[in-house]
């Protein structure tokens, strides 16, 4: 069987839900089946077989570079899954020309899959038998380590093929150890590894991003696109696991492929595939594991997943991490609180005046006046929530900070001027908010932050209570918010700050079940998700009527 035939018969076992797969999966292969039936004028695409198999025996030609295969001197041979990738991404071509049609290629998979190999192998003939003259590849990643987990499978592959090196010309820079560039020396093309920002200069012919997940902006993947100009069929391949930031780009990108595949939007230059589980599949089920992981049984054993379940199963602090990592369940930190994906879905259009006359309910956490500063409404309307929050920060945090700088550019954020937060935007913005008429019933402080602030609404006559950040005052509304979300009664604006900080929640559970929000790390800002709680802890309130009117409403 050729490896386009093998692509074909996957494709169709996995529609007849013969082959195990998820939704995005299925899709893919639906689009690659209709693609494929596709005919006339209007379709500027076929598929060109000789040229989808030519890539991938060159990269079954590749030896395996560590392991017992590589004891054994054994070639890659590749699955009927990782055929229907690279068919779909060399075999589809424009009918004018025979350029290829992909230009992006988004794959998400678990760990232990061969994802880095095959890319290496992916990268060498992008590099020299592409027939593309002075061809630049780059191998990118976040780090050092990162870069070279494809580079160096790639160099040590072209250092065992002696056939190869003359074939070609190839020469390396470097060791096995400490590899450097490779260059076919007849046209100076060019395969080398790239590590955090690059510059502009290059001309990429293709690009490999590994764990994409881990980026925290965009500034690698717009350096090679906007490389990629001048090139007549360039490919940028990001191959990535699961990761835990819901407000990154590796995620964004990952719900454009989602919409592309389900048909919402029309790009037929981009390739998805993305493994892992449906929603309400069970994570400590075994038949997920067989689901997620298309080389299960092959490169990644089931001895290995079935141990890493079970130890989830028994550890909390394991769980997060078995999730994402070999199932492809996106989660928004390492032991998080929140069900992001259930977060992202809640997701509606609406501002302030949507809800007047409505109860309104407000949180504020000011945490620092060094860093981020969080007003969140919560206003209740037909029985169910909506959250909009505000954020300030001030411009001096803000000059160091590129997390900060997009959000202010997006508006999703107020940088106000100096070195500290000016509390009076936000004093302004309160009073502001109960002049126009808005049912606001509570603000909530917590006086160890506030007490100056809270002092001067409270002499404009605003409905100011305190409420310290504890665990008595905090744990019920807590769990409230995520009981909210899960049961689709708790909408928010989409704010992608705010979507940040509560993909950063931890929840500390003590002994008598009683959960409290942290954060993993001192850079991973909670301060919008605090306010929320705090909000809805005054919501879940009953007040003595003329309570607010004698002066501070006190919660221990």
């Amino acid at each position: 069987m050729t490896p386009s035939e093998s692509a074909k018969a996957y494709a169709k076992s996995v529609v007849a839900g013969k082959t195990p797969a998820n939704e995005y999966i299925r899709l893919a292969c639906q689009r690659f089946i209709d693609d494929l039936k596709r005919k006339g004028a209007d379709w500027p695409y076929k598929y060109d077989a000789a040229k989808a198999d030519r890539a991938v025996r060159f990269m079954e030609k590749m030896p395996h570079t560590k392991g017992k295969w590589a004891a054994q001197k054994r070639l890659l041979v590749l699955e009927p899954w990782q055929h229907f990738i690279e068919c779909n991404l060399f075999g589809w071509v424009q009918k004018r020309n025979g350029h290829r049609r992909f230009r992006r290629s988004y794959e998400e998979i678990p760990r232990k899959n061969g994802k880095s190999l095959r890319l290496a192998a992916r990268g060498l003939y992008l590099f020299c038998a592409d027939g593309e003259a002075g061809a630049e590849i780059y191998s990118g990643a976040t780090s050092e380590k990162q870069a070279y987990e494809v580079f160096r499978p790639a160099w040590q592959m072209v250092q065992k093929l002696a056939p190869l090196r003359a074939r070609f010309g190839i020469e390396q820079a470097g060791n096995p150890k400490n590899p450097g560039p490779m260059f076919v020396m007849e046209d100076m093309s060019k395969f080398e590894p790239m590590i955090g920002k690059p510059g502009d200069g290059s001309s990429p012919h293709a690009a490999l991003v590994d764990e994409y997940h881990e980026h925290d902006d965009d500034h690698m993947v717009d350096a090679m696109e906007t490389g990629m100009g001048a090139r007549e069929q360039p490919l940028l391949s990001i191959i990535t696991t699961a990761g835990t930031n819901l407000s990154g780009p590796c995620y964004e990108m990952r719900a454009d492929v989602i919409r592309i595949l389900r048909g919402e939007v029309k790009d037929e230059t981009i390739f998805g595939a993305i493994y892992g589980i449906d929603e309400g599949d069970r994570w400590d089920d075994p038949a997920s594991l067989v689901k997620a992981n298309p080389n299960y049984g092959v490169s990644v054993f089931s001895e290995f997943l079935l141990q890493q379940l079970e130890q989830a199963k028994r550890s909390a602090s394991k769980q997060s991490a078995f999730r994402t990592k070999h199932l492809n369940d996106w989660v928004g930190a390492k032991l998080a609180w929140m069900n992001m994906l259930a977060w992202q879905r809640q997701k509606r259009a609406f501002e302030v005046s949507d809800f007047a006359g409505c109860p309104c309910w407000i949180g504020v956490d000011l945490a620092s006046k060094l860093d981020v500063a969080a007003v969140v409404m919560l206003f209740e309307k037909a029985g169910s929530y909506y959250a909009i929050p505000r954020f300030y920060v001030p411009e001096r945090a803000v000059e160091h900070n590129e997390r900060y700088q997009l959000f202010v550019l997006d508006e999703l954020i107020v940088a106000t001027p100096g070195d500290m937060t000016d509390y009076a935007f936000i004093e302004e913005d309160l009073k502001e908010l109960s002049a126009q008429g808005i049912d606001v019933r509570d603000i909530a402080f917590d006086p160890a932050q506030a007490a100056y602030l809270m002092t001067r609404l409270e002499q404009e006559g605003l409905p100011v209570v305190e409420m310290a950040q504890s665990v008595r005052n905090l744990s019920e509304p807590m769990k409230e918010v995520e009981a909210l979300i899960l049961a689709r009664k708790l909408w928010h604006d989409g704010n992608a700050a705010m979507t940040w900080m509560m993909g950063n929640v931890v929840a500390r559970v003590d002994a008598k079940e009683h959960i409290y929000p942290r954060k993993e790390k001192q850079e991973s800002k909670i301060d919008g998700a605090l306010a929320l709680i705090m909000a809805m802890g005054r919501a879940l309130q009953v007040q003595e009527p003329g309570q607010i009117q004698q002066g501070f409403v006190v919660m221990d």
